[in-house]
């Protein structure tokens, strides 16, 4: 399911050389269509493909994960000025779904823990205040922590922090796909193993199947070959659509697996 359609740029003639209007892959973007329920963004570092993205999301309204709300965030400043030239093409609105860095993981993390400090401290504090009232009294006064403590515990489990950061991410993943979402994710790959990413994959390819849509900025290989996806490549101006075989991630990975030590001589 494709929930978003196209992307176009117009661009603000009083800022052309102001950043973030001043990166290549922004100056020479007119418009971009998406066609398949996974778009994914390639280039190297410093493209300007994760400024798009947050422009993009920051756009579509998008809730961010970890992060404060997009409106305020104050490292989103630059997408924000962005956001404000994309003129965004549905086919289906949806408000489900989220933006998600890798870097923003840490922060939701350490938001839910707090939460669930919070929670339990309340428990406590009921206990207490309710310690010579009767048992129906304390249960009555405990029940609305107790209920969204649960609640919480069985969406993300009890502690993020104490598992793998892969597991967690997947589990975060797990937690708050739902299906006709609209999900816009920077580097997901970050904290994933080549295991786990293969996990993720399989995620996505359900949640697709429940009429989900995903854009994706990645330097991984294996998130590249989603299958079905369409690849843009943000080091060509204007942005153009590429084969998998055909990028340079997938070639310079493939040749130095084949052959490590031919790369590693000449370092």
């Amino acid at each position: 399911m494709v929930h978003l359609s196209s992307v176009r740029y117009v661009a603000p003639e009083a800022r052309a050389g102001e950043y973030p209007f001043s990166i290549p892959l922004v100056r020479s973007l007119e418009s971009l269509a998406l066609e398949a329920p996974v778009t994914i963004l390639v280039g190297e570092n410093g493209s300007g493909k994760s400024t798009l993205l947050e422009a993009l999301a920051v756009a579509a309204g998008c809730v961010g994960i970890g992060s404060e709300s997009l409106v305020t965030d104050r490292t989103l400043v630059h997408a924000r000025d962005l956001a404000r030239c994309l003129r965004l093409g549905w086919q289906k609105r949806t408000h489900r779904g989220f933006f998600l860095r890798a870097e923003d993981f840490f922060a939701f993390c350490n938001r839910m823990n707090d939460l669930r400090a919070e929670m339990l401290a309340n428990l406590q504090a009921t206990d207490e205040a309710y310690a010579d009232r009767s048992v129906l009294a304390r249960q009555l006064a405990r029940g609305v922590f107790v209920k969204s403590l649960g609640a919480m515990e069985k969406r993300y489990g009890q502690d993020l922090h104490a598992r793998s950061h892969g597991e967690s991410f997947l589990q975060l993943f797990q937690a708050r796909f739902t299906p006709r979402g609209f999900y816009i994710l920077d580097e997901p790959e970050a904290p994933l193993s080549p295991t786990r990413q293969l996990a993720l994959i399989a995620m996505m390819r359900e949640m697709v199947e429940q009429e989900c849509q995903f854009i994706m900025a990645t330097h991984s290989p294996i998130l590249m070959a989603f299958p079905g996806a369409a690849i843009y490549s943000c080091d060509d101006t204007p942005v153009r659509r590429v084969a998998y075989a055909d990028l340079e991630h997938v070639q310079v990975t493939r040749d130095f697996l084949n052959n490590p030590d031919s790369f590693l001589r000449r370092l």
